[in-house]
């Protein structure tokens, strides 16, 4: 093993640490990565950077400007009202009707933009039907990921394979190419997760409400005149932290503080409201050495949501992988002056944090619960810092919201779904390139302002790009200096013995295992020149290994992280990291099963 291949193992080993601890977001660690071999010589400038120049970027780039487009024109919001509409308290005809519906959408739409738009609708949905939520936003994620194995555009994974395919002087996928094994998968998964899924998945309620529970308990006390600490800041006076309370948030007249900066001075008129350590508040502290603080015996939300004309409303935001948020404490990410939003609650891997949430540092996939100014989830919806999971006009809790969430139609929900037949129709006969469909698409979608330009920018996922060209270039370094051939035959050695399939199995469970950790786009780079070395160093057609880690990388099932979407619903629906291994393993084997027994059928090797 020489300089280059040992130089690239440790980048590597040191860039899948550094993804698990949460160092920095992906494309940040992926683009240093890349640097680092760069700057040593082990690949110019120009093959460094190469990923960044494929056609796959600007497919997938025009493609989440499309799935905006449904989005804005309503034509998703209608789609959910319909599958949604009736009532019923069958959980299993519940997912009947869901599942299948979200995967055809999510085949020929991005799937977080369908799983966003689910989630709000189905979280409203299940508070007026009195259904647990949590039975339901699993299988919502899990079904646009089986959704996603079917077509070239059901996910991004299988554009990088394209765009692959094509620079290694391969013939492209064709539309429905995936479909030979991916609809068989999807459909294996479905039944999985109408018949099976609701015996596994937990019942947990919403966590909007058992947060509001919670708050019910703050203690809230009122600076009046004359008391010793106005005019004091926090630090000084204790008051950030007394009798097993922590001050969360300041009232003051129409103006709330959260998180409550240490410096921050008091004045008459302040209403600190106190969350008890643990959630529990059993009794008030005790005042008697602050004179002039007086406990105000009502419960702290009773002014919220005034039916008509709400002068504030209750948001659940979701952390995005690679937002800026995280890393930063919530007193740090400063979003009551941002957003004008104030942090209420966090919520971690399921559980409420029980602690003072300004020195509070965020991490992926945590959940916040904001209090905030009336449209906030119009002006914020499409912000790169996290998924919005409540609808417009925020949530009110033990009752229905009285705002609906209403999106346009007419004009521009039949120009959109038009856009959409017409890449696929161009794209399914070979007339047109992807690339070139989807920059036609969204030319026509500007032309008639069905989306502006500017709607347009900050509709495209730049991270997932930017994660996307930098694996591209680690595959490419890997290629170069003979690491990916020197790992395939590491791989043909403890499995050749036993034949093409069991070749093909390991290939299946080094992507499985590497997708959870450095997402599905960075495991398919990485594992595109390793499957060609391994055919190679077989005499085995390469297609049927590249099929199979298009396939297997997308089917991310048995972590929150390891997949967008299963992080979009990791905090809406309360659950336990746990959760997703209990409901995903049998599934994700079952299906990597099914791909080692159908590809060679339909790919000879």
């Amino acid at each position: 093993m020489g300089f280059e291949q040992l130089l690239i193992i440790g980048v590597l080993v040191g860039a899948f640490i550094g993804l698990v601890i949460d160092l920095w977001s992906p494309d940040a660690i992926l683009l240093t990565a890349l640097a680092i071999l760069t700057i040593s010589g082990v690949l110019s400038l120009e093959q460094a950077f190469q990923g960044f120049a494929n056609t796959t970027l600007i497919a997938l780039g025009s493609l989440y400007v499309v799935s905006a487009a449904m989005r804005e024109s309503g034509a998703l919001d209608r789609a959910s009202s319909f599958i949604l509409g009736r009532e019923t308290r069958s959980i299993q005809r519940i997912l009947l009707r869901l599942c299948p519906s979200v995967s055809i959408y999510s085949a020929f739409l991005n799937n977080t933009p369908v799983v966003a738009m689910g989630i709000p609708a189905i979280r409203r949905w299940a508070l007026k039907n009195n259904i647990v939520v949590s039975k339901l936003l699993m299988p919502l994620s899990f079904a646009a990921i089986l959704g996603g194995l079917c077509t070239l555009i059901g996910t991004s994974t299988n554009l990088i394979t394209h765009g692959l395919l094509q620079s290694h002087g391969f013939e492209g996928l064709s539309f429905f190419e995936l479909a030979w094994v991916g609809v068989p998968s999807a459909v294996v998964g479905l039944l999985y997760l109408v018949f099976i899924s609701p015996l596994l998945t937990p019942a947990r309620r919403d966590i909007r409400y058992e947060e509001e529970q919670e708050r019910n308990l703050l203690v809230e006390v009122e600076i009046r005149e004359g008391a010793d600490v106005i005019g004091k800041r926090v630090r000084e006076t204790g008051l950030d932290e007394i009798q097993g309370f922590f001050l969360s948030r300041i009232n003051r007249g129409d103006r709330e503080i959260a998180p409550v900066p240490k410096n921050e001075k008091l004045r008459q008129g302040d209403h600190l409201l106190y969350t008890a350590k643990g959630g529990i508040a059993v009794k008030a502290p005790d005042l008697t050495d602050y004179s002039g603080l007086h406990v105000v015996h009502k419960p702290p939300r009773d002014d919220v949501q005034q039916e008509g004309s709400p002068e504030r409303e209750l948001h659940q935001v979701v952390v995005k992988e690679g937002s800026p948020l995280v890393g930063s404490t919530v007193e740090k990410a400063r979003l009551l002056d941002r957003f004008g939003a104030a942090v209420t609650g966090v919520r971690r891997r399921g559980k409420r944090v029980d602690q003072p949430l300004g020195p509070f540092v965020l991490h992926p996939g945590d959940v916040l619960l904001l209090d905030t100014r009336p449209g906030f989830r119009e002006v914020h919806e499409d912000t790169k810092d996290f998924f919005l999971t409540s609808a417009a006009g925020g949530e009110a809790v033990g009752a229905e919201t009285s705002i609906e969430e209403r999106r346009p139609g007419g004009k521009d929900l039949y120009i959109s779904v038009a856009v959409l037949v017409g890449i696929v129709s161009l794209v399914a006969t070979g007339l047109v390139h992807i690339a070139l469909a989807g920059i036609l698409g969204v030319a026509v979608l500007l032309s008639f302002n069905v989306i502006k330009a500017g709607e347009a920018r900050k509709s495209v996922d730049w991270t997932v790009l930017i994660v996307i060209g930098s694996a591209i270039g680690l595959g490419k370094a890997m290629e170069v200096s003979g690491t990916s051939e020197l790992i395939g035959r590491w791989m043909v050695d403890l499995t050749s013995a036993y034949g093409h399939r069991a070749v093909l199995a390991g290939v299946v469970i080094v992507t499985g295992l590497l997708t959870e950790v450095i997402t599905n786009n960075g495991a398919v780079a990485l594992m595109f020149p390793i499957a060609l070395s391994v055919a190679e160093s077989q005499g085995v057609e390469a297609r049927g290994l590249f099929i199979s880690i298009t396939l297997v990388a997308s089917m991310s099932l048995i972590t929150p992280i390891g997949y967008q979407t299963n992080l979009m619903v990791y905090g809406p629906g309360n659950y336990r990291f746990t959760d997703f291994f209990k409901v995903g393993f049998p599934l994700e084997l079952t299906l990597w099963a099914l791909v080692i027994i159908l590809v060679p059928i339909f790919w000879t090797m």
